[in-house]
């Protein structure tokens, strides 16, 4: 930006040099969509942040934030001027830094299971590789708003139709029923898929967007099990990785998805009592982010590392008691 230039706003409203500071407490404050989170990252206190997206407005003559019982949201000026923003801070950062540096912070949104037992025993690989990256972690199964500034990159688990995104492929995944040796013996599960009937099943009611609650269960019966009836006895969570702390403790039998369940089935607190991953899920692990413009080097260098991580695991095996 040539010196002494102004961003036009509103019909007779300007943006001079004074209110860059508070330009960059509206970018960080809408990329976290916390004004407590923006103050942290700023070493402000939430009233301070506050105060100066309230002078920003003012000085823009328009609206960026609702403010709500417990959160901020961005109105539709507050989405197009931080899209517009965050673009312009991005290039700036690169010119200053001659070019497209390693450096900053990136936010990345996981669905909790992958985060849990898949993503978070990585991260220290990704730490050393790149010193100068922050990463900033947040899970949920709630969609992700990019326009928002809500993430920069998200890890779902899902069919890869992703409208109006863009996703690459991180890694397929494969199902089997697992539980721990323990109750495999007591209900004389071992290859005998008939015999859960008198077991008790744990469903992932939140497998992927819009699924049946017992959808993933369904899947394997049709292809590996046909003929056989799910028992009445059942738990429910909305986390996979749950359903498999569950079965751990002995309280029926999951199905396990093996990226992230290998873990466990290698140090023998599960087990497969109905042989190996044999069936191909219809979902996988997509890397989604914004289609509007190109990934930024630092968030680029988050999806080729995270690329060749999810390489490690490429096909079904089998693992038994």
């Amino acid at each position: 930006m040539p010196s002494g230039a102004l961003i036009r706003a509103a019909p007779g409203a300007t943006l001079t040099a004074s209110q860059f500071a508070n330009l960059h407490t509206f970018l960080v404050a809408a990329r976290h969509a916390s004004f407590a989170l923006a103050a942290q990252e700023l070493a402000l206190t939430p009233s301070a942040v506050s105060h100066r997206i309230a002078r920003l407005e003012a000085g823009l003559g328009l609206k960026l934030f609702d403010r709500l019982t417990r959160q901020v949201k961005l109105t539709p000026d507050g989405v197009r001027i931080f899209a517009a923003l965050q673009t312009g801070w991005e290039h700036l950062h690169a010119a200053i830094a001659g070019g497209d540096a390693l450096t900053g912070g990136i936010t990345l949104h996981a669905r909790p299971s992958v985060a849990q037992c898949w993503l978070v025993p990585r991260l220290a690989g990704f730490t050393a590789r790149y010193p100068e990256l922050t990463l900033d972690l947040r899970v949920g199964n709630d969609a992700v708003d990019f326009r928002a500034g809500q993430a920069d990159l998200a890890l779902h688990y899902g069919d890869g139709h992703f409208p109006g995104l863009a996703a690459r492929k991180l890694m397929d995944e494969w199902l089997a029923p697992v539980c721990s040796p323990h109750y495999a013996r007591q209900h004389g599960l071992l290859d005998m898929p008939p015999q859960l009937s008198s077991a008790t099943v744990l469903h992932d009611t939140l497998a992927w967007p819009a699924c049946a609650p017992d959808a993933e269960w369904r899947l394997w019966l049709d292809a590996q099990a046909p003929g056989i009836n799910l028992p009445a006895r059942s738990l429910r969570f909305d986390r996979a990785d749950l359903c498999a702390q569950a079965a751990i403790h002995h309280a029926g039998v999951a199905m396990g998805r093996r990226q992230l369940v290998q873990p466990w089935l290698d140090s023998g607190q599960l087990v497969l009592p109905f042989g190996g991953f044999a069936l191909a899920s219809p979902q996988a692990y997509y890397l989604v982010h914004s289609a509007r413009a190109a990934l930024p080097a630092r968030v680029q260098a988050l999806v080729d590392w995270l690329a060749g991580q999810g390489g490690v695991r490429t096909g079904g095996s089998d693992s038994g008691i």
